[in-house]
């Protein structure tokens, strides 16, 4: 690691053409720890550009250099193609497959550039000179932070640079609550708030920040889509894009949703299923030792955690949902088993 370490500090030492990319549909610690880091490379003279395959919530566009932010999908195409092609180092953050940003990921795989991976999530693809991997991290901005002080770089660490990191660290820790939260991820915290981030602020802008649409479609999906099948401890929400457009729903609505589903009283997995245009998304939560990553794999085109994992489907919302509900009885004995939720 020291070895990698030193190398990629000697990549650095001069300024280079840098482009930041993270997965579609970024949450707050892909921006989070996309935008920390830009920042951070930005005082070290470098020239970056960030690169999202798709636009993203809006509560988190008060990150500082949200405006700078080039959407691939939104006609960027051909700019964004060329700043890959130009790079001299792209930095890959928060997903472990070039599939993961989409059209972007081919030309990211054919650019010269050297590539970088900082990712936490499980079983990473082979394509970075560059990485910086552990399932062990609670975050990407969790490893974003950690980098920069292996770096010596600390002092760099601004407010706008530590708020960005900490958004990362407090919703994929799900508030401090989930498993993956450490002594580690606490001791970072500190040094974040040391280096000036207000978590009363983040907190308020990321999670009550809400449309009056929003409220109303989290009030339908709760009371008229949440279907519990108790003799497999699961529940599911199943979307129709219909009902998402008569909520008049935006990138970021259903964020959250599927941790509802998981937190009723005996579940273990839940699943929120909702119908995009381009094919239907699903959102895997588990608890204990039911890992969602392996069911996504096997089933879904998917992956991510243990307890948090993704997935899609190109058959229509009913056939996912009837294929997703026949699968259960295969894994009745484990979603039956004793769940310890404190070790």
């Amino acid at each position: 690691m020291q070895q990698v370490l030193n190398a990629f500090r000697e990549a650095l030492s001069l300024p280079r053409r840098v482009v930041i990319t993270t997965h579609h549909k970024p949450d707050a610690d892909a921006l989070g720890s996309s935008l920390g880091l830009a920042g951070y490379l930005k005082k070290k003279g470098h020239h970056v550009s960030v690169i999202s395959p798709t636009d993203y919530p809006a509560f988190l566009a008060w990150m500082k250099g949200n405006d700078e932010v080039i959407i691939f999908n939104e006609g960027n195409e051909a700019r964004s193609a060329q700043l890959v092609a130009d790079a001299e180092l792209i930095f890959c953050l928060d997903f472990s497959s070039l599939a993961r940003i989409n059209e972007l990921g081919e030309l990211v795989r054919q650019s010269p550039a050297e590539k970088v991976l900082i990712d936490h999530h499980l079983e990473p693809e082979d394509f970075a000179k560059y990485s910086f991997w552990t399932t062990e991290a609670a975050s990407t901005a969790e490893l974003v932070f950690q980098l920069i002080l292996d770096l010596g770089d600390k002092d760099l660490i601004d407010a706008e640079i530590a708020e960005a990191l900490y958004s990362g660290i407090m919703t994929d820790t799900g508030s401090f609550k989930h498993p993956s939260t450490t002594a580690r991820t606490h001791e970072i915290v500190a040094d974040l708030i040391r280096a000036g981030a207000n978590v009363h602020k983040v907190s308020k802008l990321v999670y009550d920040t809400n449309s009056l649409e929003r409220l109303r479609f989290l009030g339908f999906a709760l009371s008229e889509k949440l279907q519990v099948l108790t003799e497999y401890n699961t529940a599911y929400m199943a979307i129709s894009a219909e009902e998402l457009q008569q909520y008049q729903s935006k990138t970021g609505d259903t964020e959250g949703l599927v941790n509802y589903a998981l937190s009723v009283q005996g579940v273990v997995m839940a699943a929120l299923i909702v119908e995009r245009q381009e094919a239907i998304k699903i959102s895997f939560r588990s608890i204990g030792e039911f890992s969602v990553n392996a069911f996504a794999r096997n089933h879904f085109e998917g992956g991510g955690h243990k307890n948090a994992a993704g997935g899609v489907s190109y058959q229509s919302l009913e056939e996912t949902v009837n294929k997703f509900v026949s699968l259960l009885p295969q894994y009745k004995d484990q979603l039956q088993a004793k769940v310890l939720i404190y070790e």
